[in-house]
């Protein structure tokens, strides 16, 4: 058992651990830590033990201990340790009893953050923060680093801790709702961008935006903050820097960041001297929204790694899976899957990177996040638009209530299920067009995420005929 695992160890054996939920990463986690000699306990709103299916069997063999129903969360009171999922709020009342008398509340990839032996590059933002994580990895493992990605991207990373060494780099996606509680910062922290979200999680805009800050306030003079520099929100959290800060911008030259040159260039400003990386044309990924995510990406990576492996990611990179995806061509109509477009700014990124009119599929969850400033651009720039979900009457109305619209010929079609709003989207275009999947909202009326969500539509498209 390496020195950081017996860290851990230490810290949770004879403890009386809580976990809350029986997700993905708390499964491995309940297993190991019972291992480790924790006294664990499962707290979930299942009903019974039978309702967990076969891993049912795994937690009898274990001896956990179980708080079911909906009084699930008295299984907090007593407990040493509780480890909340991200999913679940931070300020709960129950949770907030157990902190006030004396429960250590963490959370798995706070824990990976109190042991990891390596260096942490973390990524935050409202939009972009996936492609830009994936980029930074990749851009890593280019110049022959050994990477360990995860977090809010998927994998979970505590489990990986046994096998990271301190030369490594781990990658980390971080949500807020994961940050809303972390008291430690990553070495390289990226804010993308802060922009209107989880509304329906978050109590105000202020919590969700302070949340995002947390990636910071906890840096030293060692550390670098990457910030976007036309976002107000990370643009004012310069304020909160107390380590070496830098900017990215697609919109104008900055001597203290990466940026986009007049020429096309994209290149890095530091102390006085400016670095040509490559050239916007050379990039693979689609979209404007796409070069400012490679220079956060650069700007976060720079010194660490040779130029030669972010031109080689740049130029070779095509894009993670929901973000602009090519599904097919089928007489003459291009689809693209944007299921992570789960937000208004985040269709609009979408929209901007096609040089023509589109048809859109749109609707789902409603996060109460408003609509009114996504009316204008699909105006601008959708020909079709197929509204279903929860919040397709509400974008329905923006657009109709939106300057402009009675002039733009936008047709508007209804749609109950996927199946019915690809068809639709099918019916109304003519070869030379694009469809793609941009809902500007959350998965969650009809899917469990976006992920399950995009390949659904994506199904529906490869089985059209």
């Amino acid at each position: 058992m390496q020195r950081e695992q017996q860290k851990l160890a230490e810290f949770v054996r004879g403890k009386k651990v809580a976990f809350i939920g029986a997700g993905v990463s708390h499964k491995t986690l309940i297993k190991e830590f019972v291992e480790l000699g924790a006294i664990v306990t499962l707290c979930d709103q299942k009903e019974t033990l039978e309702a967990f299916g076969d891993y049912a069997e795994t937690l009898r063999s274990l001896g956990v201990g179980l708080s079911l129903g909906k009084n699930y969360m008295d299984g907090f009171k007593g407990q040493d340790i509780i480890l909340r999922t991200p999913g679940f709020e931070f300020y709960k009342q129950p949770l907030q009893d157990a902190i006030a008398a004396g429960t250590v509340v963490t959370s798995e990839v706070e824990l990976f953050f109190d042991y990891c032996p390596c260096e942490i590059v973390a990524v935050t933002g409202s939009d972009g923060k996936t492609t830009t994580t994936t980029l930074i990895s990749e851009i890593f493992k280019a110049a022959g680093r050994t990477v360990h990605l995860g977090g809010n991207i998927g994998a979970a990373l505590l489990p990986m801790l046994p096998d990271v060494q301190p030369t490594d780099v781990a990658v980390v996606e971080l949500s807020s709702f994961q940050l809303i509680s972390m008291k430690k910062s990553p070495k390289v922290a990226v804010v993308t961008n802060v922009t209107p979200n989880h509304l329906d999680h978050h109590k105000d805009m202020q919590e969700y935006i302070d949340a995002k800050r947390n990636i910071l306030l906890y840096q030293n003079t060692d550390c670098r903050a990457v910030l976007g520099y036309e976002n107000a929100v990370s643009n004012a959290m310069q304020a909160d820097c107390r380590s070496q800060q830098v900017w990215f911008t697609r919109l104008r030259e900055t001597d203290n960041g990466a940026f986009l040159r007049q020429d096309g260039m994209l290149c890095m400003a530091e102390n006085g001297t400016v670095t040509p990386i490559l050239h916007r044309d050379e990039i693979k990924l689609r979209g404007v929204h796409n070069i400012e995510n490679l220079l956060a990406a650069a700007a976060a990576v720079w010194g660490r790694v040779p130029v030669e492996a972010i031109r080689t990611v740049g130029s070779s990179f095509a894009g993670v899976e929901h973000r602009i995806e090519p599904v097919r061509t089928l007489d003459g109509v291009t689809y693209y899957n944007d299921s992570i477009a789960s937000s208004p700014t985040r269709t609009i990124a979408g929209l901007r990177s096609f040089a023509q009119k589109i048809i859109i599929i749109a609707g789902g969850y409603d996060k109460k996040i408003p609509y009114e400033p996504l009316a204008p651009e699909i105006i601008a720039h959708v020909k079709c638009l197929v509204v279903m979900g929860m919040t397709g009457p509400i974008i329905e109305k923006a657009v109709r209530e939106c300057p402009g619209f009675a002039e733009s010929g936008l047709v508007i079609e209804h749609a109950e299920t996927m199946q019915q709003a690809v068809e639709m989207a099918r019916k109304n275009a003519v070869p030379g067009d694009c469809i793609s999947l941009s809902p500007a909202s959350a998965s969650f009326d009809m899917y469990p995420n976006f992920e399950v969500r995009g390949r659904d539509y994506k199904r529906i498209v490869m089985e059209l005929q």
